[in-house]
């Protein structure tokens, strides 16, 4: 059983638009999110996420995000684990249909 919940692009992009402050932290190496990342999203690449992990508060809820939703599950799961409040976004990039910022 997994620690954590998956979200879906659509939910993510539709809450956006919207206008909900989203927490979300793009797992993705820096390559890749040179590419763009959707707007706003704070950047913790998956292989600096242990030493980096003081950055995030466990009173807030993350949404994940990688380029097809494995790297964002494994962090989702490791962050779910040590008490962090996280979801994963399901299909990660390569399903974005919402803005990017380069």
């Amino acid at each position: 059983m997994k620690m954590y919940e998956e979200i879906s692009t659509q939910e993510v992009n539709e809450r956006l638009k919207k206008g909900e402050k989203l927490n979300i932290v793009d797992v993705r190496e820096d390559e890749e999110v040179a590419a763009g990342r959707i707007p706003g999203a704070q950047h913790l690449p998956l292989s600096h996420l242990p030493n980096r992990v003081a950055e995030l508060d466990k009173e807030t809820d993350y949404i994940l995000v990688c380029r097809s939703g494995n790297r964002s599950g494994r962090a989702s799961e490791w962050l779910a684990e040590n008490g962090y409040k996280v979801k994963s976004m399901a299909g990660g990039m390569l399903e974005w249909p919402g803005e990017v910022e380069k």
